[in-house]
């Protein structure tokens, strides 16, 4: 199966307002975002990615394109250094990645569009290039066949940053949670649409995807939601970025699904 994944954020609240940096190259254990999410896809034996470029897309291109040169045992000699010799192999290696410019002022339902010409059969994913989980792809892919519609997406409920209080009428505290787990549900990314879910997208650049596409979707009964109730994290900040490295580090990143 296809996977899309949308690689257009400019990283300013991960780096402080500076546009140098690329929202999905920030590292995790020295690999990009991006690099992890493509692993937890692969995982499942879906390698074939189609990666919408807008913003910085320089910085995703050189880095799959030095890929092998950066990532394996090689020898070369000075002068000829188009005639390396590999020693090893990548894991990575069957990877196929379609890199599309979709514009820098598009949004996401238009930039999805812009890459039907890619998407040549049903169903495929579709994600955010900044958040990873341990989703079961393969139970997700299941239910979406089974309900039959033209599209699901992945809802998980995050916990709240902050404890939440109780009051009674007189201002006393009558319970305190640290840290509650939402009672709504979000959307995670790990979505997968049939190839109708196009005719609901045109590439106007002002075509969104969650108050276009999936508005609609949800209006006429053809949105469905797999519930996920494990790990998942989104890294939309410094602090975001500092958690997932940690637990990386730490050797307890649920979302390392591969070997």
């Amino acid at each position: 199966m296809k996977v899309i994944i949308l690689c257009g954020g400019a990283g300013t609240r991960i780096s402080g307002g500076d546009r140098t940096v690329k929202k999905e190259m920030v590292e995790i254990g020295g690999q990009p975002i991006l690099w992890h999410i493509m692993k937890i896809f692969a995982a499942y034996n879906h390698r074939d990615f189609v990666l919408p470029l807008v913003y910085r897309a320089d910085m995703i291109r050189r880095y799959f394109l030095n890929y092998e040169v950066m990532n394996r045992d090689l020898s070369f000699t000075l002068g000829r250094p188009d005639e390396p010799v590999f020693h090893d192999m990548n894991r990575e290696r069957d990877w196929r990645i379609t890199f599309v410019d979709t514009g820098l002022e598009a949004n996401k339902g238009a930039r999805i569009k812009r890459v039907e010409q890619h998407i040549k059969a049903s169903p495929f994913f579709v994600t955010y290039g900044d958040g990873v989980g341990d989703v079961d792809l393969n139970a997700l892919l299941g239910f979406h066949r089974r309900h039959g519609r033209l599209a699901t997406i992945t809802g998980v409920q995050p916990y709240y940053q902050y404890g939440v209080m109780a009051l009674a009428e007189d201002g006393r505290v009558s319970g305190y949670r640290q840290y509650p787990r939402l009672e709504h549900w979000i959307n995670a990314g790990f979505m997968v649409f049939e190839q109708a879910v196009f005719d609901y997208l045109t590439e106007d650049n002002s075509v969104d995807l969650e108050s276009g596409a999936l508005t609609r979707l949800a209006a006429e009964g053809q949105l469905m939601m797999y519930q996920h109730s494990g790990f998942w994290q989104s890294m939309d900040t410094f602090k975001d970025a500092l958690t997932l490295n940690e637990l990386w580090d730490g050797g307890d990143a649920p979302w390392k699904i591969w070997g």
